[in-house]
């Protein structure tokens, strides 16, 4: 947890091409499946869009609206203007904005500079340096090289979703709840 969360906060970090986004997909099917519900918060270095041109969100948004919240029967999504698209935005200030009271654990990809527990995907073919070499936050390293890393850091087989899924459950205590 951190102190804008009330539910365990666990990241995924590595360079891009390490597959950060294939192992959370499928982590979160296996987590969804044992009845765990789970919230997830990704950062993006580029700038995106989530809103078509020519649907009336777009237009309120593009008309000045700092907020825009569309919301059906079946899903709703925030969009947030930035004050200030200089500076980047923090977990905390996203954390805060996830109904907590619906979660049983948040996963994040990215934010890798900002101080909370995470795992850091390594593959011998794509990372350089270990993160886990010089960030005290990481808890776990999930590799295809564990011979890299001292028995100081917990390494999880990177093409095992089943460990990974386990390691997370026994750390933060979750039950299969189906």
């Amino acid at each position: 947890m951190t102190k804008a969360s009330s539910v365990p906060v666990l990241g995924f970090v590595a360079p891009s091409g390490t597959g950060k986004t294939t192992l959370l997909t499928t982590l979160i099917s296996t987590l969804k499946a044992a009845g765990i519900r789970v919230g997830v918060i990704k950062h993006s270095h580029h700038d995106f869009e989530i809103d078509k041109p020519g649907k009336d969100s777009f237009k309120l948004r593009a008309a000045g609206a700092n907020q825009m919240l569309i919301a059906s029967r079946y899903r709703s999504a925030l969009i947030t203007e930035s004050i200030d698209p200089e500076e980047d935005v923090t977990l905390q200030a996203l954390l805060v904005q996830l109904d907590h009271k619906k979660l049983d654990l948040i996963l994040v990809e990215g934010f890798k500079h900002e101080h909370y527990a995470k795992i850091e995907l390594f593959r011998a073919e794509v990372n350089k340096t270990p993160l886990a070499f010089s960030d005290p936050d990481i808890i776990a390293v999930a590799t295809d090289a564990p011979q890299l890393f001292d028995d100081k850091i917990d390494c999880l087989d990177i093409n095992d979703i089943e460990e990974v899924f386990q390691f997370i459950l026994c750390r933060y205590q979750l039950a299969r709840k189906k």
